[in-house]
């Protein structure tokens, strides 16, 4: 069962990439990013609900809620670096470097969760990460590869480690808590931080100057993330770090396909070479191997 909350985890942060991206074409992403995890926490919390976990938050251990805090401060960096990155450069260049978190990931969970890794684990994570050099294409036009520079770069390979850092201290944060609970905890924590980053960077003005279509749009993204946390780390909790990871980055073959779609950014060739990579490798990972 799972497997199915991977996948369907996939699916919504596939498509969370694409309405994020038509929220920030006019709003700075740091509000976007604080508008949708508020959006998010009231998800979560709907969901500690329904499932009725709320009265258990009195016996979480110091352990748990400092690795849920750790969790939420990694996860409020990496959307930070994330949707700026999607601001400043295209959806087909950004993604694939967010979703090659599975390696580091990967490895963060043999060294610090003492999970395994096998040849054909270790094989598929060399081709995704060629997968992923391949897909960062430069531009044709030198003008627009100019006027976009290099910052989407650092900000998506920050995205990257803060993504797999999320992953890693959420296994072990989720550990003695109702997964619900948990990622509403996460949520509160990472709502904080990035309405303290848009108070920094005195952004908050901002806000009344956002068209309906954008906020809607805004809105749109943080559902879209509230059920791809809720199937996540409800996969998390049963199966293993080093497989559910690998499943949830298939989203990035939704994000492709939308993008195509409603942006019109087409593959290169070598890109599609990368694509094909990354996602067969990935699946590849689940193959068991004695």
């Amino acid at each position: 069962m799972w497997i199915l909350f991977a996948f369907a985890s996939a699916l919504f942060a596939g498509l969370t990439s694409i309405f994020a991206k038509c929220g920030i074409k006019e709003t700075d992403s740091n509000v976007a990013t604080a508008i949708r995890t508020a959006v998010v926490l009231l998800f979560s919390w709907l969901m500690v609900g329904i499932v009725r976990s709320a009265p258990t938050i009195t016996t979480l251990s110091g352990k748990t809620w400092l690795f849920l805090i750790l969790s939420g401060l990694a996860t409020g960096a990496s959307w930070l670096c994330y949707f700026k990155a999607l601001q400043l450069g295209d959806i087909n260049k950004v993604v694939p470097i967010d979703k090659s978190s599975t390696v580091l990931t990967i490895l963060l969970a043999v060294i610090f969760l003492g999970e395994e890794i096998n040849w054909l684990k270790g094989i598929s994570i060399v081709l995704i990460a060629a997968g992923t050099y391949l897909m960062i294409q430069k531009k044709k036009s030198a003008a627009l590869q100019k006027q976009q520079g290099r910052a989407w770069l650092v900000y998506a390979l920050l995205s990257c480690v803060f993504a797999s850092l999320t992953s890693i201290l959420g296994k072990v944060g989720i550990s003695g808590v109702e997964s619900n609970l948990g990622t509403a905890i996460r949520t509160a924590v990472v709502l904080i931080m990035a309405w303290v980053v848009v108070f920094v960077t005195k952004k908050q003005h901002t806000v009344r100057k956002i068209s309906g279509r954008e906020l809607g749009f805004i809105c749109l993204s943080g559902v879209a993330t509230g059920a791809s946390w809720l199937c996540y780390y409800r996969a998390l909790q049963d199966g293993l770090a080093s497989v559910v990871v690998p499943i949830d980055k298939l989203s990035i073959v939704v994000t492709v396909g939308f993008s195509y779609l409603f942006f019109k950014e087409k593959l290169s060739g070598k890109a599609l070479l990368g694509l094909i990579l990354i996602v067969g490798c990935t699946l590849a990972m689940l193959i068991p191997v004695s």
